[in-house]
């Protein structure tokens, strides 16, 4: 077979000249020390993984689209502490991913000892690096990938490790992200995890839809009984709203049909920049879905948001059996995969499998 021909076929010497990544250290403002890795895939997508911050990705842009949304804050150095009432708020970033967890995922709930404030605390830990792998495509090597571990533990437990790879293939707008958490303690351990996946301006503006096929339902609370009913179309992106100025939101709870294989195909597709944002992952693995709305004036934002279970608390998932008790040794294997399209046959063929 004739050797596959690239447009930079012995014209380049250096990976670079088309892609792969680049460790840093943010120096100024509330992320001062804060590590980072730039990704440029050799596509039109970029992103930047923080490092300091359980490995999750902050900045996306493809060509000159941003595509996650980000707090006022953006990037701030991880608190390890922040794990009392609403204090995850304030070192909150958004962007494309913010992992919750990996023992709670829900609003502030217990006491001392063993107090869970919101979210959990796994996006406030530093991750040790374990590789980063470059592309090499002279020698025939398309893929690029880091890969760190996340240790969320203390002294009588909880020891909960969680190892993460993302990974990147030259030319491909694609994010694939592979977490295993493991029970390093001697006891069980409750486990939960969420993908707290935000997006913002421009992919998400007036007239862009929220894509899923499935039976959609109310989070329960007043304000998402008033947003999420069959009175107005909840899956159509709005002008900011005012009665979502300040602490307004809405949540509604997603029963995501899966294809014959398992998988789950969601996302957002906004016409106007002619540009599809999709997530892939197994129903097996990540059951739930909560999508989060939040249609303010400045902070304007949707996530959609696989997990393990719907973020309702530890004490609310044990009441309803639904809590995950990890073994000792024992692991959890969660996949995730963002593609961004603009080739309007793909977008099309998107909309037909994953729309309702």
């Amino acid at each position: 077979m004739a050797k596959k021909q690239f447009p930079w076929q012995d014209k380049i010497n250096n990976p670079h000249a088309i892609g792969g990544i680049e460790t840093a250290v943010l120096d100024n403002g509330l992320a001062r020390g804060t590590r980072i890795a730039w990704v440029n895939t050799g596509s039109p997508l970029r992103y930047k993984v923080v490092i300091d911050r359980g490995l999750d990705i902050a900045d996306a842009s493809f060509n000159q689209h941003s595509l996650g949304w980000f707090s006022h804050n953006g990037i701030t150095a991880p608190r390890p502490d922040a794990n009392r009432g609403l204090e995850w708020l304030y070192s909150f970033g958004g962007g494309l991913l913010t992992a919750c967890g990996l023992t709670h995922i829900g609003g502030p709930e217990g006491s001392e000892p063993d107090e869970r404030g919101l979210h959990g605390r796994v996006s406030n830990i530093p991750a040790e690096i374990e590789s980063v792998v470059q592309p090499d495509p002279i020698g025939g090597k398309l893929r690029m990938s880091i890969t760190g571990t996340i240790k969320q533990s203390r002294v009588f437990g909880p020891m909960l490790e969680l190892r993460r790879t993302i990974t990147s293939t030259l030319g491909e707008p694609v994010i694939h992200i592979k977490d295993v958490v493991t029970n390093r303690g001697s006891a069980p351990v409750p486990h939960m995890i969420l993908y707290h996946c935000n997006f913002g301006w421009p992919l998400v503006d007036e007239g862009a839809r929220l894509v899923w096929k499935g039976k959609c339902e109310s989070f329960g609370r007043e304000g998402d009984n008033e947003f999420f009913n069959n009175r107005r179309d909840y899956t159509k992106c709005p002008a900011p709203l005012e009665i979502h100025r300040g602490g307004g939101e809405a949540c509604c709870v997603v029963d995501v049909t899966s294809d014959d294989k398992g998988l789950c195909t969601v996302g957002i597709h906004n016409p106007k920049p002619a540009i599809a944002m999709v997530m892939r992952y197994k129903k097996k693995q990540l059951p739930c879905l909560t999508n989060w709305q939040h249609w303010g004036f400045g902070e304007y934002v949707t996530a959609i948001e696989p997990g393990t279970n719907l973020p309702i608390g530890q004490d609310r998932a044990r009441a309803e059996k639904k809590l995950i008790l990890l073994k000792s040794g024992q692991s959890k294997t969660y996949e995730l995969e963002f593609e961004v399209l603009n080739d309007p046959k793909a977008i099309n063929k998107f909309l037909k499998t994953a729309g309702r």
